[in-house]
């Protein structure tokens, strides 16, 4: 790896198979559907090792459903905050699910689907409502889809009755939480919205089921979920979890291009930017673990701040310390990137996007894209 000019973004095929196994084994045991939301990673040059597994997808987008049409050969279970009559009809021809966010907007765009069932018995649309059970254990308001004067989904005071095609139900209320997280919002939404489940298909669970991170319950997940089966046998459960599935399997590899210091804070610039390949940083926020840094910060060590390669006064992210003073060439390891990270990637500054790299369970570093001028050229207009 040390071979490979920094930056580039490192997915580890050993890692990525082993939450696929586990994600997998959940679906079985607790006889569940569980796809991945592109909206956590996106990499469609690792599909295969999804396909493998039999994962499809969710999508929230005509490009995500497209990428799941063409990568993961699957009809995606659509769900987008608004329907244009643009968009519709292409979302109409690539899911196999269809959810709304409001009862206006399934009564406008239902005849289309209806009309397109008619011609394609074999491969007719499901159609669902996105319901709001105005509960949420999630702290960081902008991740919460629960918090008051939320955009997403009917609350039980506006569901006075269930219109006439909605098959199913999807609800969200979760962020990187537990299966006790789980189990208070499947409360809530019981208490509420129970009564119309008996004259429904599936049920759509949303993400934040983050199963594969260590200390996880991943028993009481599968207890949860079958005892839920249980109450309601008539219901297909899916899940539909990003980060669990990409969550520790990549890295961003970067370099120290210099150290400044100002007013007895010393910097160390690296060749990423915060602002640009790792946004969650600055929105959560979060300090990410760098692998050559000390576990905690010791000011009798030599402590940095560690700022981007950007002209974003704010791109820099709390303080860490070394073992040994930085310097330029320096290799800097930023753990667990590959998720919500090369998703929300942007070119600000026009500064360089790290390259993706794949390492292979034979020890193979395979280059899956670098990024060039014409990237960013062609993104303007």
């Amino acid at each position: 790896m040390e071979t490979i000019p920094t930056p580039y973004y490192v997915v580890y095929e050993e890692k990525l198979r082993r939450n696929l196994e586990l994600i997998t084994a959940v679906a079985q045991r607790a006889g569940v559907k569980i796809i991945i939301a592109f909206k956590a990673n996106a990499l469609w040059r690792t599909f295969p090792i999804f396909r493998e597994y039999g994962v499809c997808s969710t999508a929230s987008s005509v490009n995500e459903m497209l990428l799941a049409n063409d990568e993961l050969h699957c009809k995606a279970h659509t769900y987008c905050p608004a329907y244009t009559p643009q968009t519709i009809e292409k979302f109409i021809t690539g899911s196999s699910h269809i959810t709304f966010n409001s009862i206006e907007q399934f009564e406008r765009y239902y005849p289309q689907i209806e009309k397109y069932n008619d011609r394609h018995n074999n491969e007719r649309i499901s159609c669902g409502l996105r319901i709001n059970p105005m509960f949420s254990v999630v702290e960081t308001d902008i991740y919460n889809p629960c918090s008051p004067g939320s955009r997403f989904g009917v609350t039980a005071q506006q569901l006075i009755q269930l219109p006439r095609g909605i098959e199913g139900f999807h609800f969200h209320a979760l962020c990187e939480s537990t299966s006790y997280d789980l189990e208070q919002v499947l409360a809530s939404v019981e208490s509420q919205f129970g009564e119309f489940m008996p004259r429904l298909n599936w049920i759509n669970m949303g993400g934040g089921h983050l199963m594969t991170r260590e200390g996880y319950d991943v028993e009481h997940l599968v207890t949860l979920l079958r005892a839920f089966k249980l109450r309601h046998p008539n219901l297909e459960v899916i899940l539909e979890p990003g980060s669990a599935f990409c969550w520790q399997t990549g890295d961003l590899e970067a370099s120290v291009v210099d150290v400044v210091e100002n007013s007895g804070i010393k910097t160390a610039i690296v060749d990423v930017s915060f602002a640009c390949h790792m946004p969650d940083c600055l929105e959560m926020p979060y300090k990410p673990e760098i692998a050559q840094a000390l576990p905690e910060v010791d000011r009798n060590k030599p402590t940095y701040r560690i700022g981007g390669n950007s002209c974003l006064s704010g791109d820099f992210v709390g303080d860490w310390s070394f073992s040994e003073p930085l310097k330029p060439g320096d290799r800097l390891t930023f753990r667990d990137m590959n998720h919500y990270t090369t998703v929300k990637t942007n070119m600000f500054n026009g500064i360089a996007h790290p390259a993706i790299v794949m390492r292979h369970n034979s020890g193979e570093m395979e280059m899956l894209r670098q990024f060039t001028y014409s990237d960013y050229k062609n993104r303007m207009s």
